[in-house]
């Protein structure tokens, strides 16, 4: 059994094998492995005894849930109206020509991806982004340098 099924057994051990417990599942996973794999969804399905098609179509209808592999750090950029009235591309040029990457890609040495999101939550403190869990607000093409720099320093 590899690290990635046992880490799935203990997960369905710990919420069960009912549906609702597919999407606590899902999230843990992509925690800690920051994607779901195919052999993830896979297992996941096996051990829910649900088809990998319910997986899939769970994880892929959910925008935080990544199908694909990301970078350590994943930037996900507000898209909303205010955040564009407020600056937002202003803030994606300055993140791409930091990381000389464009939307959607990920750095060559896997530590920054870049993505849209729908509304965050924060349009009283526009343009603002989430890196991995954290808000960032309020954001400046200054902001979003030093933002960076200090998590490439890490």
């Amino acid at each position: 059994m590899t690290e990635e099924s046992l880490f799935i057994k203990k997960l369905v051990e710990k919420y069960g094998k009912s549906r609702e417990a597919l999407l606590p599942i899902l999230q843990a996973t992509v925690r800690t492995y920051r994607y779901l794999s195919e052999s993830a969804m896979n297992e996941i399905a096996a051990q829910l005894d649900i088809s990998p098609a319910q997986v899939y179509g769970t994880a892929t209808f959910y925008t935080f849930l990544d199908v694909e592999k990301r970078g350590k750090y994943v930037i996900r950029l507000c898209k909303s109206i205010i955040a564009e009235m407020k600056g937002k591309r202003e803030i994606q040029k300055a993140i791409e020509n930091t990381l000389k990457i464009k939307m959607g890609e990920t750095t060559p040495d896997g530590l920054f991806t870049l993505l849209e999101t729908n509304d965050i939550g924060w349009s009283d403190a526009e343009p603002s982004m989430l890196i991995n869990e954290m808000p960032y607000t309020n954001l400046t093409p200054e902001s979003v340098i030093e933002i960076i720099s200090d998590l490439q320093a890490r």
